[in-house]
């Protein structure tokens, strides 16, 4: 049976002992004084802690005794010499060897000014600082202390800080280091307390050494930076072999079987700055045993210690999780704000078995907004940003409008179709790179901006002076281009239309589309939903696309072909109007509830013949719903000073819907989307 004996001599050390207790593993643990026994935070007691120095005899014969099998060295990486006895120990009692290697800081010159000195050992910087003037703190610890006494000054010069030990004290006291030149504490310490601990004795240096994330170097290192001392960095000793926190606490858990409590926390961290980040955030991702996003979400935490992982799909993320059992701590970074546009539903939905904590963060419309002193509330929200959206159709309806943009192509298509649809007066403000050092706004018409080069983090507010205010159908016939097309009427359109019972996400198939005047009217309601026109002449497909960029319908698809066969690679719809069949009524309704058993349909008629083979269709398929009406309009003509009513053709308005089960249908509709997606994508 496996047995571990733990040297806890640090802050890793210490932290692996409390995730061994954490999770009920029981272990023997060394520390060097009695002062760290204390600083062990342990809940049971399934361990049995040595506090004392131990020779490499000692070494032996504890692990002899106890039957060790296993030890880890997470002594501190500059006791070059309690490693080399713990080292040749295990090879004495056959236990394998497991060295903690400290991560050192990720760049040390990121952390300080360019000018800090670089230095083999603490008797080197004594060297150089024999050539300075200026007060020094000494972070190196109370052991290297007797070498600052060579500074002819060091009495006045040197301000010592050491660990807070009655031996640390009196070693250091004893080589005249006291007093106000005595600064005794236990670290490690957060940027603010190095900071006003350098400007207390007026530090022009500080002798540290190269002492990783948890011996807190980046804070002492961005803590002089803002003093205003220079740091002088004493290097690591000789490269060891051996193996990071993380990787010591997954070979653990392989070989005891762990199996920790992982919690997930999901963090907005802003617009990239790390500035942006919430100090809640900030702090969540200090704490993190693992950072995980895409690779511009782990620019922002360069500089901690946790290991990062690039990765951003769900899927992927979730295996990642279970498969690195080590990491009981996990964040996942994500852009903006986790409620806007945000990979954060798909994930929570991933990661159901585990406690997850949202962090929300600045978004860009928050952002921008505030740039261009601005409101944001009473901006209808979108994003073309890998997805599709009716940017045109919000447009068209909003005073303004914040679009996410992504790719500078996108940005460019979307001046396009601004300039096509007929909404070239809009005045856009383009945030390029926010909150970043080249971060720019432009602002100018779609024309002006469309040669613009915004980059590929590129958002957008909008803003239209002249929205269309109308919200119901009735447009006039004579505002359609015609030529010698058909055309279903105004009245017949406004009825039938009314029976489509059209939501503003509808999916919707015009057959027999003729000039379109259905679906631009169906386009207009329906604006964040689809519109496929579906017609097989010509003359006709091309007036539908001259009505549609005449009335801004950027929704609207024309689909020259003869249906059914047109429909079929076309996603399910929610409703349909049926304005001409070409002889295959049958074959069309039955494809329309064979992708939606429960689409509504509204035929129109004007002969005997199409009613009957309708009424037919009613029988037999599987509808509910029907409702017939036939409608006869007049319209009032000019005859001299007089005006006369004109009969138009009687028409039959037949609507129904598919008698599917509503959460069957539902459940199939779906279905059927992801699987017309998927034929598309091919």
């Amino acid at each position: 049976m496996s047995k571990l004996l733990l040297f806890a001599g640090t802050t890793e050390g210490r932290e692996l002992a409390e995730f061994l207790d954490r999770n009920g593993v029981a272990c023997e643990i060394c520390v060097a004084t009695e002062y760290g026994e204390q600083l062990l935070d342990m809940t049971s007691s399934l361990h049995e802690i040595h506090a004392g120095r131990l020779t490499q005899e000692e070494m032996v014969r504890l692990m002899k005794k106890s039957g060790i099998t296993h030890v880890v060295d997470a002594t501190h990486p500059y006791a070059t010499e309690v490693t080399q006895n713990i080292r040749e120990a295990c090879e004495t009692a056959g236990c394998r060897y497991l060295r903690l290697l400290r991560e050192e800081s990720a760049n040390v010159v990121r952390y300080a000014d360019a000018s800090c000195v670089f230095v083999d050992s603490v008797q080197e910087a004594v060297e150089y600082l024999s050539h300075t003037e200026g007060n020094i703190l000494a972070a190196t610890g109370s052991k290297e202390l007797e070498k600052y006494t060579q500074l002819p000054d060091y009495r006045e010069r040197v301000f010592a800080r050491v660990l807070s030990t009655p031996e640390a004290a009196a070693s250091a006291a004893a080589l005249g280091f006291q007093g106000r030149n005595l600064i005794c504490m236990q670290g490690p310490f957060d940027e603010e307390l190095n900071c006003a601990l350098l400007r207390q004795v007026n530090a022009r240096y500080l002798v540290t050494k190269e002492s990783g994330k948890a011996g807190g170097f980046p804070e002492k290192a961005r803590a002089a930076k803002r003093a205003g001392a220079q740091l002088v960095v004493v290097g690591r000793p000789q490269q060891e072999a051996g193996y990071s926190a993380t990787e010591i606490r997954r070979i653990l858990c392989e070989e005891w079987q762990i199996t920790p409590k992982q919690s997930v926390s999901l963090i907005g961290i802003g617009m990239g700055n790390p500035d942006n980040m919430t100090v809640e955030a900030r702090r969540a991702c200090e704490e993190a045993d693992v950072l995980i996003g895409a690779p511009r979400m782990l620019e922002s935490v360069w500089n901690l210690a946790a290991p990062k992982v690039p990765a951003y799909l769900p899927e992927e993320i979730r295996m990642y999780l279970k498969t690195h059992p080590e990491y009981e701590r996990a964040v996942i970074l994500l852009s903006g704000d986790v409620g806007f546009y945000s990979g954060a539903r798909k994930l929570l939905d991933q990661l159901k078995e585990y406690p997850v904590k949202v962090y929300c963060g600045i978004s860009s419309v928050v952002y921008l907004c505030a740039r261009l002193r601005c409101s944001w509330e009473d901006a209808f929200l979108a994003s073309i940003h890998g997805r599709s959206q009716n940017l045109v159709g919000a447009v068209r309806t909003h005073r303004k409008v914040f679009a996410l943009v992504g790719k500078q192509e996108s940005f460019r298509q979307m001046c396009r179709d601004l300039l096509d649809y007929g909404l070239g007066q809009v005045l856009l403000h383009v945030g390029c790179r926010l909150s970043y050092e080249d971060e720019r706004i432009l602002s100018g018409s779609p024309e002006q901006l469309l040669q613009e080069a915004p980059g590929d983090l590129a958002a957008v507010l909008i803003e239209n002076p002249e929205v269309e205010k109308v919200v119901t159908h009735g447009v006039a016939d004579e505002a359609f281009l015609r030529s010698q097309v058909p055309m279903t009427k105004s009245e017949i359109r406004s009825i039938s239309l009314s029976k489509l019972q059209l939501e503003e996400d509808s999916v919707v198939y015009d057959i027999g589309a003729g000039t379109g005047s259905v679906s631009v009217e169906a386009a207009l309601q329906a604006w964040a939903g689809k519109v496929y026109a579906v017609e097989k002449k010509p003359e006709a497909t091309e007036l539908i696309r001259q009505n549609s960029r005449r009335f801004g319908t950027a929704n609207l698809e024309v689909v020259e072909g003869i249906a059914p066969q047109a429909l079929e690679g076309l996603p399910a719809p929610t409703h349909a109007f049926v304005g001409g069949s070409s002889g295959n009524l049958r074959e069309i309704l039955e494809l329309l509830l064979k992708k939606n058993p429960c689409v509504r349909v509204v035929l129109n008629a004007i002969t005997l013949e199409t009613v009957a083979e309708t009424l037919q269709c009613l029988r037999e398929l599987p509808v509910r719903q029907e409702d017939i009406a036939v409608v006869s309009v007049g319209k009032a003509r000019k005859a001299g000073q007089l005006h006369m009513m004109m009969g138009q053709n009687p028409v039959y308005i037949i609507s129904f819907a598919g008698s599917g089960e509503i959460a069957e249908s539902k459940a199939e509709f779906e279905e059927a989307q992801k699987t017309d997606a998927k034929e598309q994508k091919r």
